[in-house]
């Protein structure tokens, strides 16, 4: 049978925070407890090194302290009755060079300490410690040569290390005991820890997971916590919030596109049914032609301009930036839409810097800008009227204004007539108040540029719409 395995990704967070926590604190309390005992070890071989090499001091001193001449029975027998008999705990044994006894403690004389050749190794050690085991029992030594007078003599001594090493066999007993009880409770600690500290995550979750398209109205509650969380819930509303107004911008979109083309189709439909309907003459099969073809014309506009801002919103890079003088394209404009102002009998002034005026833009873009600004000033100004179309530079800006004595526009609407299908004046018709997009397109063509569009108007005494754009650095020479 085959055994499905669980992807870790599908573990719970808090799980794996404990498991983690598990594995830190094992490996930190193991070597923690390794250093305790090793230390408690060192401590303890320390103490007992120091004990025999006072005593080992002691018999130095005893041993010199009798006269070089005196051989080594007499020598023997001082020191029977200096040191007395030792038990087990404290063991000293005493040789001439040729390896032969002349002192032992009682337990050792029917035993060796060490051998000759052993202690003769021993003592050319920076340290002459040695570890031994007599009888079954574990010992600690110290070895060392000393010449009295024309003999040398290797003294040994030891200490029966069996209460230490049950001391540190009870203290390595007792880590192992505590730290897998400690590691248990740590566990159940860090998952209760780690099961408080994700509750509001869990919280933001559900919040989150009751919120669709139908309510992005909704809220996640912010903790007052002043952390991760409480940044986390602020940063998932902002998300929330654009997400919603993005929404309501395309359904606004969709509706107002909706509305728009709805009555040229309605009217073209009209048009179309009533020329059907009874046998017309030539003369009014061509007007109706021609008001379709108008009305054509006109959706026609309406719908690229829909396309133009829909592909916008889509990010879709439209622009194409080189450098472009706008001198000359101020110029070309004026020379386009002359016509339109001499149609209206409106006046068009232009006053513009004599010295080029250079931005990196899109040429073509930067045309539908301007022609919107004096388009919309030539529909809203009534004749006779004038138009001031005003091009200089300041503080690194290339400055374009178009300034007309029309009708003005009203502090309400003002603010407003950037957003698109907005009109300010409700009452003009389709085939003169235009479609409501130019100014939106207008607004989105000067920010693509990394510039803005105004507007300042006062109502019956005109608007100025201006257009400000960053200058391009000369070109070198």
């Amino acid at each position: 049978m085959k055994t499905r395995s669980i992807p870790i990704r599908s573990v719970p967070i808090k799980v794996r925070l404990t498991a983690w926590y598990f594995v830190v604190m094992a490996v930190a309390m193991s070597a923690l407890g390794a250093l305790a005992l090793a230390g408690m070890e060192h401590s303890i071989r320390s103490t007992v090194d120091e004990q025999l090499a006072d005593r080992v001091k002691v018999i130095n001193k005893l041993m010199q302290d009798f006269p070089p001449t005196q051989s080594p029975a007499k020598l023997a027998a001082a020191l029977r009755e200096n040191l007395g008999q030792n038990g087990q705990e404290e063991l000293i044994q005493i040789s001439t060079e040729d390896g032969i006894s002349i002192f032992q403690s009682t337990w050792l004389q029917s035993r060796t300490l060490l051998s000759p050749a052993r202690a003769a190794q021993v003592q050319k050690k920076r340290r002459p410690f040695f570890n031994a085991e007599i009888a079954g029992e574990p010992f600690r030594g110290m070895s060392e040569a000393l010449a009295v007078g024309s003999h040398t003599y290797s003294i040994q001594v030891a200490q029966n290390m069996d209460d230490f090493n049950e001391a540190t066999s009870r203290f390595r007993h007792l880590l192992l005991a505590i730290i897998p009880a400690s590691l248990l409770v740590a566990s159940f600690a860090g998952y209760w820890i780690s099961k408080r500290a994700l509750a509001p995550v869990d919280q933001i979750t559900r919040a989150a997971q009751e919120i669709s398209g139908t309510n992005l109205s909704a809220r996640l509650a912010v903790p007052n916590s002043g952390d991760e969380l409480e940044r986390l819930a602020e940063t998932l509303n902002a998300m929330l919030e654009r997400i919603d107004l993005a929404l309501k911008q395309i359904a606004q979109f969709t509706a107002d596109a909706s509305h728009e083309l709805r009555t040229p189709i309605a009217l073209m439909r009209t048009r179309a049914e009533l020329a059907l309907r009874r046998p017309r003459s030539a003369a009014e099969n061509q007007e109706t032609i021609e008001q379709l073809h108008a009305e054509i014309v006109r959706t026609s506009e309406l719908v690229e301009r829909l396309m133009l801002l829909a592909r916008a919103d889509s990010g879709a890079s439209l622009l194409r930036f080189e450098p472009v003088e706008l001198v000359e394209l101020v110029q070309d404009v004026l020379a386009q839409t002359s016509v339109l102002a001499e149609h209206k009998q409106l006046e068009l002034e232009a006053e513009l810097a004599r010295t080029p005026i250079r931005v990196q833009g899109d040429s073509q873009f930067l045309r539908q800008l301007f022609v919107i600004l004096i388009d919309n000033a030539v529909k809203y100004t009534p004749a006779p009227g004038k138009i001031k179309v005003t091009l200089a530079a300041s503080n690194g800006s290339a400055i374009l204004s178009v300034a007309d004595t029309g009708i003005g526009i009203e502090p309400a609407d003002l603010e407003n007539i950037f957003e698109r299908f907005y009109r300010a004046d409700k009452a003009r018709s389709r085939e003169t108040g235009g479609t409501g997009l130019g100014l939106a397109i207008g607004r989105w063509i000067a920010e693509s540029h990394r510039g803005t569009l105004s507007a300042q108007s006062k109502p019956g005494a005109g608007s100025t719409f201006s257009v400000r754009l960053p200058m391009a650095p000369p070109p070198e020479r």
